[in-house]
């Protein structure tokens, strides 16, 4: 299995004399935990009544994760004073252009995995976020990635976008054949016209799996700015 997610779900660091541990929400919650377990086990009585700050970095809206994580520090060590780091505040839309158009997008960090050449078959190959392939994609290959897909190609084999319940997630590809097909958590089988060899993509309407002609239905059209996702 190729896999080319190099983030981990947890980082741990020491923070004025008590612990700072940053939480990576995009990984399963088993996993999260697992490795705070791990890490406070390693730190053995250095962990002893330390207070702990719980920070999920960007990622909003996940404060019942956190209070889940918090539930069972305290049943299972003996801490401190367990808190949430504040959240960073929101840079409104227009001043985040403003910043962006100054800076050409440089001070952005890119969570996008770009490969060249052809995947082939037995292949697997998972990114965090966004994945984009310049090539072709075989059949029995397995792309899986937590946002957009987007092949500069052929793209077959099966095909998970939005991992594991983004359903806002998109597939596109210059020539769409895929054996199977899944955004978030829905899922079609040979979505693709084996004959069509014109640009489409792949999304979810009405509960559904929609594929569409990339050069009438444009899905960037309605987007008057360039956006970093």
């Amino acid at each position: 299995m190729i896999n080319f997610d190099n983030t981990v779900p947890v980082k741990l660091k020491g923070a004025g004399g008590g612990l700072w541990i940053t939480i990576d929400p995009s990984h399963p919650e088993s996993e999260i935990i697992a490795e705070i377990d791990r890490l406070l086990k390693k730190l053995k009585h250095l962990a002893l009544n330390a207070d702990v700050t719980l920070d999920t970095g960007d990622a909003a809206g996940q404060e019942d994760l956190v209070e889940r994580i918090k539930t069972h520090l305290e049943s299972n060590f003996e801490l401190g004073t367990i808190s949430t780091s504040p959240q960073k505040r929101s840079i409104p839309p227009e001043r985040r252009r403003q910043r962006d158009m100054s800076k050409g997008w440089n001070h952005h960090k890119s969570d996008v995995l770009m490969l060249r050449g052809r995947v082939r078959s037995g292949q697997k190959i998972n990114a965090r976020k966004h994945l984009i392939i310049t090539g072709d994609v075989n059949p029995g290959a397995e792309l899986t990635a937590g946002g957009d897909i987007i092949v500069l190609g052929t793209l077959a084999g099966k095909v998970h976008a939005g991992y594991p319940e983004n359903d806002g997630a998109m597939i596109f590809s210059l020539a769409f054949n895929p054996s199977l097909v899944k955004i978030g958590l829905i899922t079609a089988t040979g979505a693709g016209d084996p004959g069509s060899q014109r640009p489409e993509f792949a999304c979810v309407e009405q509960e559904s799996i929609v594929v569409k002609n990339y050069m009438k239905d444009n899905p960037f059209k309605r987007m008057p700015w360039p956006e970093v996702i």
